[in-house]
């Protein structure tokens, strides 16, 4: 799925599951591999990371169209996975959808702020529509479609 706008651009990407053996461990059978490239004005940067489980994973198109306006009749809660790597947020605007942010933590944090103790997470603030989120939604759909969860 990409999201981009003017200034940035995050592409995500569920790759493969972590572990190609099923063993019976509704967590270690589900977790996917998650590649994501992201282009701000500050820098570019790529992580791969196990960081979603299959059914998070389906949490983020029906998230991504309700931030579009398509089923938002309020606020639009945070969503935050188990591993604290990705996580969205939204900003309603006054025209369109408003904002996505996309916050990166650990492994998809861009490596020249491993030094930096002080800011755990880096946000990217994406102004977009509401044909560019179900554009996404469509699009993580099918990428996800041949990770079911085991």
């Amino acid at each position: 799925m990409l999201l981009t706008d003017q200034e940035h651009r995050i592409e995500l990407r569920p790759l493969r599951y972590q572990f190609p053996v099923v063993v019976g461990d509704r967590y270690d059978d589900n977790w996917l591999v998650v590649e994501g490239e992201v282009t701000t004005p500050e820098a570019s940067w790529s992580f791969t990371d196990p960081c979603l489980l299959t059914g998070e994973a389906r949490q983020i198109s029906p998230w991504l169209r309700a931030a579009g306006g398509e089923t938002l009749t309020g606020a639009l809660p945070d969503l935050a996975f188990l591993e604290p790597v990705l996580s969205f947020s939204h900003a309603a605007g006054d025209h369109g959808a408003g904002a996505v942010r996309v916050h990166l933590c650990y492994e998809a944090s861009p490596a020249w702020r491993d030094g930096d103790k002080g800011q755990d997470e880096y946000v990217i603030e994406i102004r977009t529509s509401t044909e560019e989120l179900r554009r996404a939604a469509d699009e993580w759909d099918r990428r996800l479609a041949p990770f079911p969860s085991r």
